[in-house]
């Protein structure tokens, strides 16, 4: 199974991008593309750039890449409840090219954060509007206090009884 993987924030020490790198390793059987949202850098959407310049080059790469493969894995880092400006970004103008920008594929959401709210708010927001964009959500999971359940170092949850939720969220990938 060829798996779409990353974390919808822009940050270079992203906890999200820590929580996909260590998701990953535990799909031994699947080819996992991880990539970063910062290489689909485009302008802050805005009608009039879309009508006078069309649509960024970089909105029909990230969807290329989700139709290249057969289920994606995707961590929301939270932004004052909400999504980061730069994913929701990348999503809008990938969403002016199609609409149904998740093109029927299965997905599995998480978020993390430091605090114990795990980035709930982001994550249900993301898995309560993917059916919108042809998302069909598998499972979701807020991974809380990250920086107190996750060894940084060793790229490892540390926390067994997350490893094991992960492990399950995960699992539903596999029985697509």
């Amino acid at each position: 199974m060829k798996i779409l993987a990353f974390a919808a924030s822009n940050s270079r020490k992203s906890i999200n991008k820590d929580l996909i790198r260590y998701a990953s390793t535990l799909l031994p059987d699947s080819d996992v593309d991880i990539i970063d949202i910062n290489d689909y850098e485009m302008p802050i959407y805005n009608a009039d750039l879309e009508e006078a310049h069309g649509i960024p080059e970089s909105a029909s790469r990230f969807l290329d890449k989700i139709a290249a493969v057969d289920a994606l894995l995707i961590s929301y880092a939270e932004h004052n409840g909400n999504y980061t400006v730069a994913y929701k970004n990348l999503f809008d103008w990938a969403s002016r090219k199609n609409r149904e920008v998740y093109q029927g594929k299965p997905i599995v959401m998480l978020s993390t954060s430091p605090g114990a709210g795990g980035a709930r708010s982001v994550l249900s927001l993301a898995v309560e509007s993917a059916h919108f964009f042809a998302g069909k959500v598998m499972a979701s999971l807020s991974v809380p206090e990250f920086f107190k359940n996750f060894d940084q170092d060793k790229g490892v949850l540390t926390n067994q009884d997350m490893v094991r939720e992960l492990e399950e969220t995960l699992s539903t990938l596999q029985e697509v």
